[in-house]
């Protein structure tokens, strides 16, 4: 199956409204995988979770996470990203970066709506973490269907084959 070009990975994550899934693992050793928004920037994801959330417990405890995005029409795009979150701002330092959280909320809502979420959401601390995309402690796949004149026979990994 053909990769994203670099060019294409770059305007699939630009797109508003692709949902980010985040892996993580539990205290008890079960894993977690949670749907939440997200924001490309430069070669990093960005996302903001709650300061009492599951997952951003479990990402202080161990930051090796899995992240995917994908999409339901053709091509069928999509990234899968393994490696370790970063934390750019702890909760409680939300002012200092709420205009990006207002422009991930722009992403999946109405900018009236996002504001009024950003808005009376305020009181409720956020991180704001990144897991990069690229460097040699990632491991980034991508994928999508053949496009036009693209050859569609052998496009899966060899290892799906008998």
């Amino acid at each position: 199956m053909p990769q994203l070009t670099p060019a294409e990975l770059e305007a699939f994550l630009d797109e508003p409204g692709h949902l980010l899934r985040i892996a993580t693992v539990d205290v008890d050793g079960l894993p977690r995988s949670v749907p939440i928004w997200f924001i490309r920037q430069d070669d990093q994801i960005l996302f903001t979770p709650r300061a009492r959330s599951v997952f951003y417990a479990n990402i202080k405890r161990d930051p090796r996470a899995g992240l995917s995005i994908d999409e339901d029409p053709l091509p069928y795009r999509k990234l899968s990203v393994q490696g370790s979150v970063v934390t750019v701002h702890e909760p409680g330092h939300d002012d200092e970066w709420r205009d990006l959280y207002r422009r991930i909320a722009y992403r999946y809502v109405d900018k009236e709506a996002a504001d009024s979420y950003v808005d009376t959401t305020i009181d409720q601390p956020r991180a704001l973490l990144a897991l990069p995309f690229t460097g040699s402690e990632v491991k980034v796949t991508t994928w999508r269907m053949p496009l036009g004149d693209e050859d569609p026979t052998g496009i899966w990994h060899s290892r799906y084959y008998v």
